[in-house]
């Protein structure tokens, strides 16, 4: 385990296997509730969790890295459905994870009752960054007439990485159904697509994020909750030392958060409190900096390559 993983995670909590919890919380259909808060914090909370808490833990190994490259339309309909709170609201993305090079390609939509609904299917590690022929016609099956305008334009916009500690809350007294908690933490963004990057900007709100950069949140950590209806006991149990769910999504949040143009009111008191990212490696483009003609000459480049 990572130090960082190692020091919000109870040491004293048992392990359990990959098909262990698998078996008991797969839980493709379920509530999703995600809360942001300092490592310290995240610490302190977790060490007094009253449950019989297991880690998932993979040859001796506690913690792992996940990478999660997102598709969206030239129109942004994936980021404008979750903006606004559209009931067709969907998400495709690659999840794979590094420590195994096991890639999936995932469609997640919104069901009844606040369910998220994940579909997925194997797919290639190399590829995770690029739709095929049959990750097309996996779209066109899973998302039927949700998505506007034609699969073969849809491009990678957003990859987001993390190291994830998952945790199993078995069913109990204090915790309704089975349940699976995942702690996220060394989040980064990484924008891929000139288009999302330069929607709605002009020569005088140049945000300065540029593609291939990597932006990064140190101390930020994101646990999730995974239950049915009714709260697990992580969610009483956060709720009880005062923190509560934290309108944000690792996709729609980072787009906003790199272009501070992008329709962005469901997640402003997230993006004010949270989202202040900074360069992982080199820095962001200071255009104070530069001479009004390089200025104006670097931006009729992003635009006309958006």
């Amino acid at each position: 385990m990572t130090n960082v993983a190692a020091n919000i995670i109870p040491a004293e909590w048992k392990s359990i296997s990959l098909e262990a919890m698998n078996e008991k919380a797969a839980m493709q259909t379920r509530v999703d509730r995600k809360y942001i808060v300092d490592a310290e914090t995240a610490a302190k909370v977790l060490s007094t969790l009253d449950a019989d808490a297991s880690v998932m833990e993979i040859d001796g190994q506690r913690d792992f890295a996940y990478d999660s490259v997102y598709f969206d339309t030239p129109q942004m309909q994936s980021y404008h459905s979750a903006a606004y709170s559209r009931p067709d609201t969907f998400k495709i993305r690659t999840r794979s994870y590094l420590d195994s090079e096991l890639t999936f390609l995932e469609v997640k939509t919104d069901g009844e009752q606040d369910m998220t609904v994940k579909k997925r299917i194997p797919y290639t590690f190399e590829m995770r960054d690029t739709l095929t022929a049959e990750g097309h016609e996996y779209i066109t099956e899973a998302l039927g007439d949700i998505l506007a305008g034609p699969v073969h334009k849809l491009e990678a916009v957003l990859t987001t990485g993390y190291r994830r500690t998952t945790v199993f809350l078995p069913q109990s007294e204090k915790n309704p159904v089975a349940s699976r908690m995942t702690v996220d933490n060394a989040l980064t963004w990484t924008p891929l697509s000139e288009n999302i990057l330069m929607a709605g900007v002009n020569y005088r709100n140049y945000h300065g994020n540029l593609v291939g950069t990597t932006y990064g949140l140190p101390n930020a950590v994101i646990i999730e909750t995974k239950s049915g209806v009714e709260p697990s006991v992580a969610d009483q149990h956060l709720w009880d030392a005062g923190i509560t769910p934290a309108k944000i999504s690792k996709f729609a949040t980072g787009m906003a958060a790199l272009n501070p143009q992008l329709a962005s009111n469901k997640w402003e008191e997230t993006l004010k409190n949270w989202m202040h990212l900074e360069p992982v490696d080199g820095t962001r483009l200071n255009v104070d900096d530069m001479t009004e003609e390089d200025y104006q000459k670097l931006l009729t480049e992003h635009f006309a390559a958006a």
